[in-house]
């Protein structure tokens, strides 16, 4: 009996301590399920756990008037960054893209000069709140710009031997980040190399030619992404570039200067031979030998001796003038010198032929076909400089001019 009573008494004890442990556990409980965070992310003393936390987002540059030149980079701490967005007060946007962990952003593109830019963040923390933020910056305008002229022009037709031609006003110190922000695409992905020369004019100059001449048909573009890049002592660029063309019909100028004969070629067939006269031997009126490109069609020009150092030998208007090098060679009419077509060379250099064979080439050719010169009393081959004269250099010399070999 006794020993009866002892368990009895254990009985009633232990279920009183359940029914007092259910009355505690049962508020707990009901807090627990009305809060999206859980339990577990709140401390005794009743601030927000880790997961509450804001995110700590951080943006370079910072501040007013900054340097440009640089790419915008953003940081997240305490969570991850689930988007950014970089724009300038007239809308233009710095592209990028957020990293895998979520923790970092940086732009493609470098911030520019002179510009106010707005840095939109959102960001997720551990816990699952999100939050957008804001930061903003200004860089310091350029202090000194450099421009750029280009060719060809957007939307043309050029012949194969054409280059990809950018002429800098001001001096190009940092030519390895400039090559780098100079992208080239082909329809056909041909291969080609940039190089740096210096253009007949005195200036910095970069010229992309192919390996070989141009495919007929092949889709060319140039994107130069310049804005933002600093040049070194020329200043900085402003704007980008950009320029599209196609590649015309396989059209080859061969000029036999001791034979005093032109033969258009096309496709691989002869389509005419032309009599004409080129430079006169023994001095300054010799004509240039090796690849000269057509930089252009001028029409009907006065040319005067005087603007390339041949003193007053003539100033006349010339008909059907195309341009062959900067310093004056060129293919045209020269009906005075008719008597030597075809037997002799008796021009101040450039390359004769009479007004009706001038009229039709004229009409055949276009800006890009090359004229292979040949001939034994010459000046010596076309500079790369000299209008377009880099396919006198062997490919792997032209590869040498790259900055970034």
């Amino acid at each position: 009996m006794p020993r009866t009573r002892v368990l009895a008494h254990a009985r009633v004890r232990a279920a009183v301590v359940a029914a007092a442990t259910a009355a505690l556990l049962a508020p707990l409980a009901a807090c627990s399920s009305s809060g999206s965070s859980g339990a577990q992310d709140t401390k005794p003393d009743g601030k927000p756990g880790a997961a509450d936390r804001p995110v700590t987002v951080t943006v370079t540059p910072t501040g007013e008037q900054v340097p440009a030149g640089t790419p915008v980079r953003v940081t997240a701490a305490g969570g991850r960054l689930t988007s950014v967005t970089v724009a300038d007060a007239e809308g233009h946007k710095l592209a990028g893209k957020v990293a895998d962990d979520g923790q970092s952003w940086v732009s493609d593109r470098k911030a520019v000069p002179g510009a106010a830019y707005t840095v939109t963040t959102a960001t997720r923390t551990e816990g699952g709140t999100a939050k957008s933020t804001k930061a903003a910056f200004t860089t310091a305008p350029a202090d000194k710009v450099n421009k750029v002229d280009w060719r060809p022009g957007a939307n043309s037709t050029v012949g194969i031997a054409q280059p990809i031609s950018l002429v800098f006003d001001n001096p190009v110190k940092n030519r390895a980040e400039v090559e780098k922000q100079l992208r080239i695409t082909t329809s056909n992905n041909t291969e080609g190399s940039w190089g740096w020369i210096t253009d007949w004019s005195g200036r910095d100059r970069v010229d992309w030619r192919p390996k070989t001449y141009w495919k007929p048909g092949t889709k060319v573009t140039l994107n130069g992404e310049l804005n933002g890049t600093d040049s070194g002592a020329g200043g900085w660029f402003v704007r980008d570039y950009t320029t599209t063309f196609t590649i015309g019909a396989q059209q080859i100028v061969k000029v036999d200067l001791d034979s005093h004969q032109l033969t258009l070629v096309r496709d691989g067939e002869t389509v005419r031979r032309i009599p004409v006269s080129g430079g006169t031997p023994g001095g300054d009126k010799r004509s240039w030998r090796g690849t000269a490109v057509l930089m252009a069609k001028e029409g009907t020009i006065n040319m005067n001796s005087e603007t390339v150092g041949l003193g007053d030998a003539y100033d006349k208007m010339v008909n059907s003038s195309m341009r062959l090098t900067w310093s004056g060679m060129y293919a045209h009419a020269a009906p005075w010198n008719a008597r030597y077509f075809g037997n002799s060379n008796h021009s101040s250099g450039c390359i004769g032929m009479s007004d009706a064979n001038a009229s039709w080439f004229y009409g055949q050719v276009r800006p890009g076909d090359p004229f292979e010169i040949t001939g034994k009393d010459t000046k010596g081959e076309v500079a790369p400089g000299n209008g377009f004269g880099a396919w006198n250099l062997s490919w792997s010399e032209w590869q040498e001019k790259s900055a970034l070999r």
